[in-house]
């Protein structure tokens, strides 16, 4: 638990100082779809990491951590610049019920997978959100909305 909050503060103080390193904008496209990118990594990796040495673990799932703080905000802020103004509430409410039905699946589904193939099919099946989530980054990067996304930055 303690190692989680560490994480959890340590990418929220850590990933603002990289993001402005690198000239990404908070809620560029840019930036979720590299931290989405590591993220699908570390669910692929991760389960085929169990008997691998603890500490490779846990950097494993450290990074992780950092990569999955850094996407939910910022899809709510690109939803809110690229939607409809008209439409607006109904755009972010839709995302989030899509968010909160897709967890929840998710929840439900882990300890099904776990205690049939094992954890590292259980992990696995975490990797297609951010495989479509960077897809979906990358069409948007495409398009002319992405001039909406952090005033032309995104």
């Amino acid at each position: 638990m303690v190692l989680s909050m560490a994480t959890w503060f340590s990418a929220s103080a850590v990933l603002p100082v990289l993001r402005d390193r690198w000239e990404l904008s908070s809620t560029s496209a840019s930036w979720l779809t590299i931290a989405m990118a590591i993220s699908g990594t570390c669910a692929l990796v991760i389960g085929f990491l169990r008997d691998a040495p603890l500490p490779v673990l846990i950097v494993v799932a450290l990074i992780w951590g950092l990569a999955v703080v850094a996407d939910s905000a910022q899809f709510s802020t690109i939803v809110t610049e690229v939607a409809d103004q008209s439409y607006l509430g109904t755009a972010v409410t839709l995302q989030l019920a899509v968010g909160f039905v897709l967890t929840v699946a998710i929840i439900w589904l882990v300890p099904v997978i776990r205690d049939g193939p094992g954890w590292t099919w259980a992990f696995v099946l975490l990797v297609p959100g951010p495989v479509l989530g960077t897809a979906a980054m990358l069409r948007l990067k495409s398009l002319p909305e992405a001039d909406l996304v952090a005033g032309g930055r995104g």
